[in-house]
Parts: C-alpha cells; sequence; structure tokens
C-alpha cells in the first residue's frame, strides 16, 4: 500500500492553463503499473487548455461546477458528476463560477 496527500504533492501550473493548481497524486513518484490519479483545483475564471490527445481519462467533479467545453457544445458539471473523456475528444474544462472547482483525473500510465 502507498499513501499520498494532496499536502504531500507540489502544485504546478501545467501549459496552457490559467488559475489551475495541478498536482499528480499517483504517478511517477508512486510508480503504479496502470493509472496516474491527478488533482485539479481550478480558480474562478481558470481553465485546463482546449486539447485532445491519443489516451481516455476519467474524471471525477469533487467541489465546484465547472463546465467541459467539447466539440458538440458545453456541458454543465456538479459535484458528484463522473465524466468519461474519450482519446482525441477535443475538451476544456472552465470554472466560470465563483469558487474553486476540484477534479479528480485518472489516466493510463504513459508507456515507457
Amino acid at each position: 500500500m502507498k499513501k499520498v496527500g494532496h499536502a504531500d504533492v507540489t502544485g504546478s501550473s501545467p501549459e496552457g492553463t490559467e488559475g489551475v493548481d495541478f498536482r499528480a497524486l499517483l504517478a511517477e513518484d508512486v510508480d503504479p503499473p496502470n493509472f496516474y490519479m491527478r488533482v485539479f483545483d481550478v480558480s474562478p475564471g481558470g481553465h485546463t487548455p482546449k486539447h485532445r490527445h491519443d489516451w481516455e481519462h476519467e474524471v471525477y467533479v469533487a467541489r465546484g461546477s465547472p463546465k467541459i467545453v467539447l466539440e458538440s457544445g458545453e456541458v454543465r458539471l456538479i459535484p458528484g458528476d463522473a465524466v468519461y473523456v474519450e482519446p482525441n475528444e477535443l475538451h476544456q474544462f472552465v470554472n466560470d463560477g465563483n469558487s474553486i472547482v476540484r477534479f479528480v483525473c485518472v489516466i493510463p500510465r504513459p508507456k515507457k
């Protein structure tokens, strides 16, 4: 068993983000065999980049009500919602509210 606390991981702001505190909780430092778990805190007015990539990811909204922007339109999310983002699906998470949004994102472990 390996345990990591949110406060144990240094946050960063990945390229293309605005107002994002990103923490890779279960990733390279823990070396899980199949998946990485990351947490995003998005400040009011903040967003992730609008992008696509070859891998899927699963997102769980823990706090706040972000919208996810897709090619097909926008979808409002609320705490407790889970989202499956397909490989190569254009997406962006936007916090257009007044409080911090927190979501957990799980991706397949990158191939070495």
